[in-house]
């Protein structure tokens, strides 16, 4: 069955929502085994590799960012060639894609794996936690090339429209994590490691799942000719994916700038910070989907010169956004306290106690603060899908320099509060910024 999504004809709203519901289960999939890999931890290995997951947290994210950023970029392209009707145009696209993100994932693979022990050391990780972090960094980013596989994949599928196969292939990939996470922590004793190996299996999983739903779609498929030389489009691929990536590696420093003074603290903060951090995700589900669905919405009607269809569909998904927003941070701030003590274990009653008053204060503040980043994730997709990848970056500075600022706040006063307001104050600054810059790329298209 064909799954493609022509999102140039009919209601925006409809388009949108179609289009982002089986990127959000999948989201939530992929969270659920997220999650439940923490809980695994935390209750079967303790919480100390708790800690330790959350103090290696932005590095290894740094990495998964870098994947998603080149291949968000390119698949940016593939939509528009979708849109265009160039099927070849978009054949040769997704086949010299494939061979930069076979480069730029053994880059990314040398990169992170040299450079371990500095990152870990740079990190402030504590030794007692050093063994866990070392341990569980060093399988994830050896599973580099497993990311690019995936998101490389998935995202040929969603710019031509197809949300519904990423959906099937993280449903898999979920299912198959958690099996063997519980086989290598509970079963075989595996500990932290047994946990990372059964997360890279799992995008592996994945990713052949998406791959063979390429191979089967001939309009996806490409041949030799299609990798011919083409400088000229490797250069306006590189022009999309770098600045994307680049963006998240500098939100991702920044990041790790907090977690380094985060690391300065005791264990059962370092705890709750990572028990609130990994449903992040959570709260993040809708956002990356609706952004996901108008980067494809604006790629395709951006390629077709559907300038007012842009307009139209960009302020449908501002609108959804923020009440999506709105919804799940109420549900967060009601029954958040239960959840983050999921993850939380301790023989000492006052360390789980203090680690979950942590974990549901940081949750209250992002849960309250939901919308601006569900709109800063709609204004920046609405952004690259005309092909503006340079004010992203911008607004991947601006998240930088916030959290930096912040964290260089409360590693002087010690005020840990500090850190969660630097979270969300890199959110408004990045979402000005972006729509700002939307509206005023609107109205020149309007022109």
């Amino acid at each position: 069955m064909n799954r493609n999504l022509n999102m140039t004809k009919g209601h925006p709203a409809g388009l949108l929502i179609r289009f982002a519901l089986p990127l959000m289960f999948g989201n939530l999939f992929q969270q659920l085994y997220t999650v439940v890999d923490t809980a695994i931890v935390g209750n079967g290995v303790g919480m100390d590799a708790l800690a330790a997951l959350g103090a290696v947290d932005w590095l290894n994210w740094m990495f998964l960012a870098i994947c998603q950023g080149f291949t968000q970029g390119f698949s940016v392209r593939m939509s528009q060639k979708f849109g265009e009707g160039n099927e070849d145009g978009l054949k040769r696209t997704i086949a010299v894609s494939a061979r930069l993100a076979v480069w730029i994932a053994a880059v990314a693979l040398i990169v992170a794996l040299s450079g371990l022990p500095l990152f870990l050391k740079l990190l402030r990780v504590p030794d007692d936690l050093m063994p866990y972090a070392s341990s569980y960094s060093g399988i994830i980013l050896a599973g580099i090339p497993a990311m690019m596989y995936f998101n490389y994949c998935a995202g040929v599928l969603r710019s031509v429209g197809d949300s519904r196969t990423p959906l099937i292939a993280m449903i898999v990939a979920s299912l198959t994590n958690i099996v063997l996470d519980c086989i290598a922590v509970f079963a075989l004793n595996w500990g932290i490691a047994g946990a990372a190996a059964a997360t890279v299996l799992a995008q592996v999983l994945a990713g052949t799942v998406c791959m063979v739903k390429m191979l089967r779609t001939p309009q996806l498929r490409f041949g030799k000719r299609h990798l011919a030389r083409d400088t000229a489009l490797v250069k306006a691929l590189m022009a999309l994916g770098a600045p994307l990536a680049a963006q998240f590696v500098i939100i991702a420093v920044g990041g790790m700038a907090v977690q380094s003074v985060v690391n300065r603290f005791e264990t059962s903060f370092i705890a709750g910070f990572t028990a609130t951090n990994k449903l992040y995700g959570i709260l993040e589900i809708a956002a990356s989907s609706y952004g996901f669905a108008v980067t494809t919405y604006t790629g395709q009607n951006y390629g077709a010169s559907l300038w007012e269809r842009i307009r139209r569909g960009t302020n449908w998904a501002v609108l959804l956004s923020v009440l999506t927003a709105m919804l799940i941070g109420a549900v967060m701030i009601l029954f958040g306290r239960n959840i983050t003590m999921l993850f939380i274990e301790s023989e000492i009653r006052e360390l789980e106690i203090a680690a979950g008053n942590v974990a549901f204060r940081y949750l209250c503040f992002m849960s309250l603060a939901l919308p601006v980043l569900y709109l800063l994730h709609v204004y920046r997709a609405a952004l690259q899908g005309m092909g503006n990848a340079n004010i992203p970056l911008w607004s991947g500075i601006v998240e930088f320099v916030i959290r930096v600022g912040a964290s260089v706040i409360v590693g002087v006063t010690l005020w840990q509060d500090g850190i969660f307001w630097g979270e969300i104050g890199s959110w408004i600054g990045a979402a000005i910024l972006l729509s700002i810059a939307y509206y005023r790329m609107a109205a020149k298209l309007d022109k």
